[in-house]
């Protein structure tokens, strides 16, 4: 996935702080350090940290008072671009996912995993992904082909939901996993941390649109010596 394709950098800052919120590095009420010593420590610019923080704002996450700083408010149902996404760094901070995308093709539905087994075609996305550039996830993504025509690797975005919103009109509004174990599969690269036929935690995930609608089954194996599946309640 070349740059072109990565989220605006003050999406990619706000996203980080919303997943550190989450996580807990941040409590509820808690004042964020002054803008100019954390746009150093994360190397942005005062001007990209404040979008970000405006963007946090905006999203109920953060109350900016005149005079006195930000301060979190931990609000759990706030709209995210990686809502969805569980795998955090093992031992870390929660990390931020990067996409690496490896291969896409359209495949006949009988081809696709039992769940889809009403698909006449899907397309296929393979990638990896990557927290703080560690890589962590093997994907395969499986999209119900009914919700695009075509769908080519320039077109697609850092986060497959937003590009699922933005240019099909796609919201996938209800996720399930299931956790079990897996084998790492033959096409796993070489960067990824588990070789192939490795055992690794595999989390598969079926995703509805905003109809109700089975729209998306996916394989992810994920690399437990660097990572780790995280649900949070409460």
């Amino acid at each position: 996935m070349t740059d072109r394709h990565a989220l605006p950098l003050y999406v990619q800052l706000s996203e980080m702080l919303i997943r550190e919120i989450r996580a807990g590095r941040y409590v509820d009420g808690e004042r964020l350090p002054p803008e100019r010593e954390m746009a150093a420590a994360l190397g942005a610019s005062v001007g990209t940290l404040r979008k970000a923080l405006q963007d946090l704002t905006d999203k109920g996450m953060l109350e900016r008072r005149q005079g006195s700083g930000n301060y979190v408010r931990a609000t759990p149902d706030a709209k995210s671009v990686y809502a969805f996404f569980r795998v955090e760094l093992k031992d870390s901070e929660p990390g931020l996912p990067r996409a690496d995308l490896l291969s896409i093709d359209a495949r006949p539905g009988d081809e696709a995993p039992p769940q889809l087994s009403g698909a006449r075609r899907a397309y296929r996305i393979r990638r990896l992904r990557s927290l703080d550039r560690v890589p962590a996830v093997l994907e395969e993504i499986w999209l119900d082909g009914r919700f695009a025509d075509a769908i080519a690797p320039e077109d697609l975005s850092e986060s497959l939901y937003l590009f699922y919103r933005e240019r099909l009109g796609l919201w996938i509004g209800r996720v399930e996993d299931r956790l079990t174990t897996g084998t790492v599969p033959d096409w796993a690269p070489p960067s990824f941390g588990a070789a192939p036929g490795a055992t690794a935690l595999l989390a598969t995930r079926r995703g509805w649109s905003q109809e109700g609608t089975l729209a998306e089954v996916s394989l992810n194996w994920i690399d437990t010596g660097v990572a780790a599946y995280v649900s949070r309640h409460g």
